[in-house]
């Protein structure tokens, strides 16, 4: 047996050893009337016909038919069977890795519910079996499992990092007992970080941590386990994404702390709070939220007061899509900013029909597809012209990446905060 043979049968057993009939049941129930076509923003900035997601799920149909029917098995001809050989993985690396942002829009907007993004994961999960993960976004899940976190931080450059955030949030709160808690055991809340913060957007930090002191919160950072990502929840490793969530699962129960606030991440709050208890197959002892539902709820209980004519600016939101669309995390983000900005707009279509910003999928880390990633984020660009805002605000730092690099390229002329930063602005301390 070759290797590529070896490689094939391990993609297969994921076509054939599935729990129960969910998979089968999404394979066969398109019926390609094209709703999902408008729904994609690769085939709508494209009209390329590969992009339409029917297509990306009838590319893994058609093998599934090959080897798990019996029509496939022993009469190939007569139906749409594909054999899996290179160029079909080649095909499908392309399509489902590099043509597809995983954010769900396509399965919202399915005439009879075809949840697409399930299959195109099943077909990453192939892809990984395989060794056909793109290179720079499997460098990233190889990050994470080898040193703790996606971007390699040494624990002496995160506490070098924490130690003059905390420095500063003492001379802008005016009280040398203000801190960023470390390690601390049976505090009210463990958060969590994104790694691009400590080492790109260190005032996320200072925003956040400007918010616990107002609220008077009970809580801590670990050096240990504070990563918020789990990349492998792109690739669909089960094995990777197993050892990333049980690692900060881990963590929470060791400083016995009664809530997991999930810093502003889409796919880093899905990855944990719905899909971890999946991979770890048990109950958590923790409530596990959002730093987006945090604070509302620090508004609304009035534990933090703020001036929203700080904020003078016109804002807009940007909805992540594993955050609102597959999270229902909606209206918290509204309600902050409501009560942070003077003047808030919403772009057209937002909420659950939104927009991706075009980073999702693990798109920001696949170099390999920069071009085509940044020919999607036409929609995105003008959708934010057309608010006329000044300020973009999104809860989840993969987006700001992406709006970032849509401004520059774009030429916009916003400014790119985290919910976070809006509120931390407006904050009137006692």
């Amino acid at each position: 047996m070759n290797n590529f043979e070896e490689k094939k049968n391990k993609a297969l057993k994921v076509l054939s050893e599935h729990e129960d009939s969910k998979l089968l049941t999404h394979l066969n129930s398109c019926v390609h009337c094209g709703l999902c076509a408008e729904s994609c923003m690769y085939y709508l900035t494209s009209n390329d016909e590969r992009y339409i997601p029917a297509k990306k799920v009838d590319l893994v149909a058609s093998i599934y038919q090959r080897y798990c029917t019996f029509t496939g098995k022993y009469f190939p001809f007569l139906g749409k069977a594909r054999e899996l050989d290179e160029a079909a993985a080649e095909e499908m690396t392309d399509l489902l890795y590099g043509a597809c942002t995983l954010c769900g829009r396509c399965t919202k907007h399915c005439s009879i519910g075809v949840d697409i993004g399930f299959v195109i994961k099943k077909g990453r999960q192939m892809l990984t079996e395989m060794g056909y993960t793109p290179a720079s976004l499997q460098s990233t899940v190889n990050a994470a499992i080898n040193s703790g976190n996606n971007m390699s931080i040494p624990e002496s450059e995160l506490r070098d990092t924490l130690t003059w955030l905390e420095e500063d949030l003492r001379d802008e709160v005016n009280d040398p007992d203000a801190s960023i808690p470390l390690n601390v055991p049976n505090a009210d809340i463990l958060y969590t970080l994104n790694p691009r913060e400590p080492k790109f957007f260190p005032l996320s930090i200072s925003a956040m941590a400007k918010i616990f002191y107002a609220a008077k919160e009970s809580w801590s950072l670990s050096t240990q386990m504070y990563d918020v990502t789990n990349y492998a929840y792109f690739t669909s490793s089960k094995s990777e994404a197993v050892t990333i969530a049980e690692r900060l699962y881990n963590e929470t129960v060791n400083l016995n702390a009664k809530r997991c606030v999930l810093a502003e991440c889409g796919h880093g709050s899905r990855a944990f709070r719905w899909e971890a208890p999946n991979y770890l197959q048990k109950q958590f002892p923790f409530e596990t939220i959002t730093s987006v539902e945090l604070m509302a709820e620090y508004i609304s209980k009035g534990r933090i007061k703020l001036d929203k004519s700080i904020n003078k600016e016109v804002v807009t939101l940007h909805d992540p899509c594993n955050l609102v669309r597959e999270g229902g995390v909606i209206e918290p983000q509204r309600y902050v900013l409501k009560n942070a900005a003077s003047e808030f707009v919403e772009m057209t279509p937002h909420g659950i029909d939104n927009f991706c910003c075009g980073g999702g999928g693990g798109q920001l880390a696949m170099s390999e597809y920069n071009e085509r990633r940044m020919k999607t984020a036409e929609i995105k660009a003008e959708q934010i012209r057309k608010t006329g805002a000044k300020v973009v605000v999104t809860p989840c730092h993969n987006c700001v990446d992406q709006l970032m690099q849509i401004d520059n390229k774009f030429k916009l002329g916003v400014q790119v905060k985290t919910l976070a930063e809006i509120v931390a602005d407006a904050i009137i301390l006692d």
